[in-house]
């Protein structure tokens, strides 16, 4: 172990000492069970059995004992295992998460151990950045999701598209050219603002920047509005709702009706849009969303998950090595295999390469981001003001009005 945050005196720094002072848990001899919360179908059965398996008979005297937890309510309940005494050994936490749990000073810092042993330089940027507080880490990447286009094989050969397009360019032009008589170019919902970011992201602009310490709302600065801009354009391309999200209605449900020639989503909608037509089995294709130069993908929110470990974790030691195993090449590419997952690190891509649309979304990956690292942000999302700034825009709005009320509102709600 470390001598950091050792509090005894080095000279009493024997093997009783260390364990004394927290650094060896478990002291004592005995089995040290290692607790461990994850979230509800982040993994499968089969996945976590045979990881316990593997990891019990390569770690003699150490036990994995897993507690699912649900999302609903999980901010609570998370800041207050931290706060406590005696919490969980290792958290599995949203990406976008950590910042909040990092601003009570109760995770561990993981700088070391990701420079060291866990080769952080190649790690996904959408999820090692929301991680990385004021210079540490304390959230360890563990698997990405994000938005690549699902797009209606029949549609596009019979409006006599066979290349698939490379930039935004050609995106909307073969967008406009699919939106005629009753098929819909793309169905696209006037508050997707998750989409809306990777647009504002590769334009150069962001929701919001933290100018010293003080985060201001960004989405009425030149970036940002041709961002929204394109959006708008593209959003005209079919019938998508304007003052609604995504979910209002299901958009997978409405793809799936065979009149819909594309859909911004993540691969796991092609087990809905199945559900409801299995007869669009093999008509399904896939690629990343363009950005503005070919060759390179549009910028793209990354959803997933982080470890982190409290600093009160019981077992911190044994933590520390779960997490290296946990996020480490072998059990990264176990769990990118057995759910369709990205893996934490670029180079480790050609493990999906078999699976087309993960495959799609690994490359869409590499220029993932993910929302900005205020501990406030989750307050933002919750009365989200982007939400109704889209719709005003795409009603014909005063575009820039409309960002600036909209900027103001998330400046406000940051700085509480």
């Amino acid at each position: 172990m470390k001598n950091r945050h050792l509090a005894c005196p080095l000279a009493a720094a024997t093997a009783l000492a260390l364990a004394g002072c927290g650094m060896l848990p478990g002291g004592d001899g005995g089995t040290k069970t290692v607790n461990i919360w994850l979230m509800r179908d982040s993994v499968s059965e089969d996945f976590l059995s045979r990881f316990t398996e593997a990891y019990e008979q390569e770690h003699d005297g150490v036990e994995l004992e897993f507690t699912i937890q649900e999302w609903t309510g999980i901010g609570k309940k998370v800041t207050e295992a931290i706060q406590g005494s005696g919490g969980p050994d290792v958290i599995e936490v949203g990406n976008t998460q950590v910042a909040q749990y990092a601003d009570t000073e109760k995770l561990f810092d993981l700088t070391l151990e990701s420079v060291r042993d866990l080769g952080s330089e190649d790690w996904l940027p959408g999820l090692a950045e929301p991680g990385s507080i004021a210079g540490a880490q304390y959230g360890i990447p563990w698997y990405a999701a994000n938005r690549i286009v699902i797009y209606n094989k029949d549609l596009f050969e019979d409006a006599g598209i066979d290349k698939l397009p490379a930039t935004r360019a050609q995106w909307l032009a073969d967008t406009e050219k699919l939106n005629k008589n009753d098929t819909q170019g793309i169905y696209l919902a006037g508050q997707d603002w998750y989409t809306l970011a990777g647009f504002i992201w590769d334009e150069g602009g962001e929701l919001a920047v933290d100018k010293g310490g003080q985060w201001t709302g960004a989405l009425d600065s030149p970036a940002a509005q041709r961002g929204m801009a394109f959006y708008k354009d593209l959003q005209a391309l079919g019938a998508g709702p304007k003052n609604a999200d995504e979910q209002t209605p299901p958009q997978a449900d409405v793809f799936a009706k065979g009149d819909v020639a594309q859909l911004i989503a993540t691969p796991s909608a092609v087990a809905a849009i199945l559900k409801a037509n299995p007869d669009l089995k093999d008509k399904l294709g896939y690629f990343p969303i363009p950005g503005k130069k070919a060759g390179q993908p549009c910028a793209v929110f990354t959803g997933g998950s982080d470890l982190i470990i409290p600093e009160n974790a019981p077992q911190r030691g044994a933590a520390l090595d779960v997490v290296k195993a946990l996020a480490g090449e072998k059990w990264q590419s176990e769990l990118a295999r057995a759910m369709g997952y990205v893996p934490n690190k670029k180079g480790l891509a050609s493990v999906v390469a078999g699976e087309e649309a993960t495959a799609v979304m690994a490359k869409g990956a590499a220029r993932g981001r993910a929302t900005p690292n205020s501990p406030q942000w989750a307050n933002v999302e919750a009365d989200n003001p982007i939400k109704p700034y889209m719709t005003a825009v795409l009603q014909g709005e005063d575009p820039v009005k409309a960002a600036r009320e909209a900027s103001t509102a998330i400046t406000d709600t940051l700085a509480e």
